[in-house]
């Protein structure tokens, strides 16, 4: 049975893990027969935004990896915690908080840079080359992880398609239904709520990217 590590960054769509998203590749991995674990880095968030009224909460502070713990139902693990010859592939479900957490392009775009503790945690699947798919918005954090001209998708928005370009990828408008293959890096990508207006169109994207990486592993 193939194992699986999920890296989550946050709880919630405006400043951690797109919980729809987590949740959808966490059910594709079981219903494929796999077993997964979830990681996040133990650091703090970028900030917090109320998700009723969209405001930031100058006055709250909380951290990725406690508040992934709630997607995850407790069982989670920080990104230091592991070890590599244990699984066989990786998924990163998007989320501003793939944005804000796991690196900084929200406020830094082509400019930005990776948490340490996520250019470590996923340059572990890149050095065993074992494959590892990114979801959503996550996909801008290819270009700074595997170098120039590897290939991903973050489905048609202009600006950010711009960003990918600039950091070195070469990017591949997908639609919210389909995945983008690198073989060469065993990057998969795919645009869910980058483009989904259901969470039934969120799922198709994902499952057939869920599907592809535990084929590729």
């Amino acid at each position: 049975m193939k194992n699986v590590a999920i890296l989550i960054s946050g709880c919630g769509v405006f400043d951690g893990g797109e919980i729809h998203e987590t949740v959808l590749t966490m059910l594709a991995v079981a219903s494929a027969g796999a077993n997964y674990q979830c990681f996040a880095p133990d650091i703090p968030q970028m900030h917090v935004v109320n998700h009723l009224t969209g405001e930031v909460d100058a006055n709250a502070n909380r951290n990725v990896l406690v508040e992934s713990a709630r997607i995850a139902r407790g069982e989670i693990k920080p990104t230091t915690d592991l070890n590599i010859d244990d699984f066989d592939a990786l998924l990163i479900p998007g989320g501003f908080g793939a944005a804000k957490n796991l690196c900084n392009f929200a406020t830094n775009g082509s400019e930005c840079d990776v948490e340490p503790a996520v250019v470590q945690f996923v340059g572990e699947f890149k050095i065993a080359h074992k494959p590892v798919g990114f979801i959503c918005i996550a996909p801008v954090m290819i270009p700074k992880i595997y170098g120039a001209g590897t290939k991903g998708t973050i489905g048609h928005d202009v600006d950010t398609v711009q960003a990918f370009n600039l950091m070195g990828g070469e990017h591949q408008e997908a639609a919210v239904d389909e995945i983008v293959v690198d073989v060469h890096s065993k990057v998969v990508s795919t645009p869910a709520y980058m483009l989904a207006g259901s969470i039934l169109e969120a799922k198709s994207g994902i499952d057939k990217l869920v599907s592809q990486v535990l084929a590729m592993s």
